[in-house]
């Protein structure tokens, strides 16, 4: 019994080595990378025949490219070919349209057979341009798709995958067609269990109420008790609701600098600032994007100014600084009073708020021997810090410059009475030194100057005369 379990087993391994083994001839036609007849499995359907076929193909063809334009080009003419209204042509006449996009997404194998021998597989022309239908709205891979003739609504929602299941009550189809001029187009509207016949460029909409149910966020860092990506709603979360899921704020929190900043803010602008490494920033913005966005809205401000070059540059920082921080300036101090506008101030889908530790000094720096941080103390002047930080350097200049902390204002320190507060910033100015020759050529500069003026008089008083 053993023996003859033992026969059977070695007979089936050669059938199976057999048909492994065993080949035959099929023939590609049509609008494919690669025609001609080729050696296929006995045992071989038509999506890895097809896909055999093609990778050898790709692989002699591309080589050794390296060039990356050149090999954008030769993918986009390897990859232009249909995977719909394949047609089979076979010895004993019948003939048999397949559609291997459908398989690949249903895995019916009516639309993938085994080959026979002499079998002949042609591909359609393939002009997505002009041989399309559109399907949009509430499916799940909404998309332009190669039309066949024959194609109904049940085969684009089929090619789309189906209708999206985040989408609450879809019943309705809407198709735009187009006149064959593209001059007028007409509406149908229909139920969706209506499997209407399409035609080429139907332009079909699945109708249903945009799902709001998305990821709002907003990015909460620094002195909060649970910073991180809060999840929010749609234009209803205040200020005030999204610090208390960040658990509220820490004591040593400094709410004097406390910023929010727009979804389109950039990363550099914030670490630069708060030395802070924002995670995953590049789901909230685009800096690619941002820096197009910027110079648009620049190109836009600009184009019916008066500007001179020399205020050029300082209108682009300033424009600059107004988009990266278009929310204006909210006083989170005024978060505990629950009338504040600040506590009502309604935050958006990639706001980011940075609420910065209290560091209790003052920066000192520029013309000074020591610049840094600097302890601050109660009612202290502006000479203090500069006596802490080492001094005034060599080259200061006497017009020193407080910056406040808070809203980045420039004052003159000339007035003793300015008073100094924790995370301002003291700037000495350096008082630049001119050579010789600066001056020589300055003189120079306006002797010319004078020069030019006596010969516009001189010739004045010819004329006159």
């Amino acid at each position: 019994m053993a023996s003859l379990h033992g026969q059977i087993e070695n007979t089936k391994g050669n059938i199976s080595a057999i048909l492994n083994n065993a080949t035959i001839s099929v023939t590609i036609g049509g609008d494919f990378p690669v025609t001609g007849s080729f050696p296929a499995l006995i045992n071989e359907r038509v999506d890895q025949f097809i896909t055999r076929i093609y990778i050898d193909a790709r692989t002699k063809a591309i080589g050794s490219i390296t060039d990356p334009e050149t090999l954008k080009r030769l993918n986009e003419k390897l990859n232009n070919f249909s995977f719909r209204g394949i047609i089979i042509k076979r010895s004993s006449g019948e003939s048999i349209t397949i559609d291997l996009q459908k398989f690949r997404l249903n895995g019916d194998f009516k639309n993938n057979p085994y080959l026979k021998n002499d079998d002949v597989i042609i591909f359609p022309p393939s002009n997505i341009e002009i041989n399309f239908f559109r399907i949009s709205g509430a499916v799940n891979y909404p998309a332009r798709y190669p039309f066949v003739e024959g194609d109904k609504l049940f085969d684009a929602i089929e090619l789309a995958q189906g209708i999206n299941p985040a989408y609450k009550d879809v019943k309705h189809v809407e198709i735009n067609r187009l006149s064959y001029d593209g001059q007028t187009m007409t509406k149908l509207e229909v139920n969706l269990d209506t499997n209407i016949p399409l035609q080429r460029g139907d332009r079909i909409t699945i109708i249903a109420d945009e799902t709001q149910k998305k990821d709002f966020s907003a990015l909460v860092v620094g002195e909060v008790h649970r910073p991180g990506k809060i999840g929010i709603t749609k234009h209803t979360t205040t200020l005030r609701n999204l610090i208390e899921m960040a658990g509220g704020i820490r004591q040593d929190a400094s709410l004097k600098r406390a910023k929010l900043y727009s979804g389109r803010s950039l990363q550099a602008l914030i670490e630069k600032e708060y030395e802070i490494k924002i995670k995953d920033i590049t789901e909230l913005t685009s800096k690619e994007l941002e820096e197009k966005y910027m110079q648009l809205d620049y190109n836009l401000m600009s184009r019916m100014s008066n500007l001179t070059e020399v205020d050029t540059a300082y209108f682009l920082a300033e424009n600059q600084i107004r988009l990266l921080n278009e929310t204006g300036s909210i006083d989170f101090t005024k978060l505990d009073d629950t009338t504040s506008e600040e506590s009502k101030y309604i935050v958006n889908d990639g706001d980011i708020i940075i609420i910065p530790k209290q560091e209790k000094v003052v920066y000192v720096f520029g013309q000074v021997t020591n610049p840094g941080r600097v302890n601050f103390v109660e009612d202290k002047d502006y000479k203090y810090y500069i006596n802490q930080a080492g001094g005034l350097g060599e080259f200061s200049d006497d017009d020193v410059m407080l910056i406040k902390g808070s809203s980045r204002k420039w004052i003159s320190l000339n007035d003793n009475n300015i008073n100094i507060e924790d995370g301002d910033y003291i700037y000495i100015p350096k008082n630049p030194k001119r050579s010789f020759k600066y001056y020589i050529s300055l003189a120079s500069d306006y002797l010319s100057i004078v020069g030019s003026v006596a010969t516009i008089i001189l010739l004045l008083i010819q004329i006159n005369k």
